[in-house]
């Protein structure tokens, strides 16, 4: 995704900011008189509206929902003070990752293409967090001093701009914002980058992972694009140089063997995020054989060419390959819901709901299964059922555009008009379309009638929603 590419480049510019890469500063310093953690929280939110409604995502809930379950494991032994984190998956086979202020945590599907282990794909992880829980963003405005909120939001403005394919006039957003500060900050981007490095090393071995795999992954990505004229977006923002790769190993090797270098439950996720960018399943299924002519017992290999199968119509070379998946491990979540899709895809719904039945009681909170569990009522036209079932889901999941686009499709067809227009509301105001969340919320207060007690709720949504807005406006200024 070229258009991605500004965007990317600026992300690294607002983390080359000044900081010294052996002292660690205190979260309760200068900076957080300047832009408060709850100032950056809130521009963060409305960057990322911003950036939903402009870029292409991966929504697939098995893939959000391992994205989001290892950054929380690693957060959970990091240095992130406020880890109200917001995560967005970017349809781009371009290896990369980022974190913007605010916990806004960015995923590109290029990046599980190339982190050929979850160690890798770990390490990438925890020196964005690193970045995050040291506060570049905030502390680079300490520095500058002349660089208030305005000058956030502006910049925050220039990549959104240049995420949507504004091109130069993203550009010349972010540097007119930055004046001839860009080339002072960028003075300090390596030690920036070590002290994200070290800080996210120390964190590897915290969250039990093998802190080697991050060298290891510096030193293959220098190879694999050593002479590429056109780098990807991680070694953009994020050069690789020998003496990068030499403290980070020197670093790692301080720290005792062991730990976690990879995963079958990795493998499986990369298997999917590899049919994604495959151009035919008929090609990922020639793909995945080959592993497995290679490999016979690679797991992730006939769980992919399984996945290929059911995408290509092949049902019963697909119940095939999934049998010695199950025989080996009949309670493992992934593949249960791989046998539930190839059931729903075989119109067997009554096999597919018995399954779902069966893995609701192992893993109740599961997200992707309660996401399977809606998408196989509406399917079996329970309407009814599955709004509710969703409905349960927003509980835990009230910021997910995905899920509220879902729950206005079964509030429709359960007849719910206004929970119709109230579910659309929140899907246009989490991925920044306000006028057509008011829009809706007008259309909401129309079917009220003399409801009363409703209408001022639905009034009270749309000022909030209103507030968002005129908070967007004040950055775009």
């Amino acid at each position: 995704m070229n258009l991605l590419r500004p965007t990317l480049l600026t992300l690294a510019c607002l983390m080359a900011l000044p900081s010294q890469a052996d002292d660690l500063p205190s979260l309760g310093d200068a900076s957080s008189a300047i832009v408060s953690p709850q100032q950056e929280h809130q521009l963060g939110r409305a960057w990322l509206s911003l950036l939903r409604g402009n870029v292409n995502q991966l929504n697939d809930p098995q893939l959000k929902d391992y994205v989001e379950t290892s950054v929380y494991r690693l957060a959970e032994t990091s240095q992130l003070q406020d880890r109200r984190l917001e995560f967005i998956l970017i349809d781009s086979r371009e290896l990369n990752a980022f974190a913007a202020p605010g916990g806004i945590v960015g995923v590109n599907g290029g990046l599980f293409l190339n982190a050929q282990t979850e160690g890798e794909y770990v390490s990438v992880l925890a020196h964005e967090l690193a970045h995050l829980s040291q506060r570049h963003f905030a502390r680079g405005v300490e520095a500058q001093q002349r660089m208030q909120m305005p000058m956030m939001a502006a910049l925050l403005v220039g990549i959104v701009a240049a995420a949507a394919g504004a091109g130069d006039a993203g550009i010349a957003a972010i540097a007119g914002s930055q004046a001839a500060a860009i080339q002072s900050q960028r003075t300090f981007s390596r030690q920036n980058e070590q002290e994200a490095d070290r800080i996210g090393i120390l964190n590897l071995e915290k969250a039990g992972y093998d802190p080697r795999t991050m060298p290891s992954m510096f030193e293959r990505l220098s190879r694999q694009y050593r002479f590429d004229a056109k780098p990807p977006e991680f070694l953009l923002t994020h050069p690789v140089t020998e003496s990068r790769i030499a403290d980070t190993r020197n670093r790692a090797e301080q720290a005792p063997p062991g730990g976690t270098e990879d995963s079958l439950r990795y493998q499986l996720v990369r298997a999917r995020v590899q049919l994604i960018y495959e151009g035919t399943p008929g090609l990922a299924a020639k793909r995945f054989r080959a592993q497995l002519d290679e490999t016979p017992n690679l797991d992730a290999a006939r769980y992919g060419l399984a996945l290929a199968q059911i995408k290509g119509g092949q049902l019963n070379e697909a119940r095939e390959n999934l049998k010695p998946l199950l025989a080996k491990a009949p309670n493992d979540i992934t593949y249960n819901l791989a046998q539930i899709d190839l059931d729903i895809t075989n119109n067997r719904l009554a096999d597919a709901q018995q399954r779902v039945t069966k893995m609701r009681a192992l893993y109740p909170a599961n997200y992707p299964l309660q996401q399977a569990n809606a998408d196989l009522l509406l399917k079996q036209n329970r309407p009814v059922e599955a709004q509710k079932a969703l409905e349960a889901l927003l509980k835990s999941r009230s910021d997910d555009p995905d899920v509220w686009y879902e729950v206005a499709e079964a509030r429709g067809l359960a007849g719910d008009t206004i929970g119709l227009h109230q579910a659309r509301a929140e899907y246009f105001a989490l991925v920044g379309d306000y006028d057509q969340a008011v829009q809706q919320l007008d259309y909401a207060k129309r079917r009220a009638g003399n409801n009363f007690q409703l209408a001022s709720k639905l009034d009270a949504r749309q000022r909030d929603i209103l507030e968002q807005q005129r908070m967007v406006k004040d950055m775009m200024r």
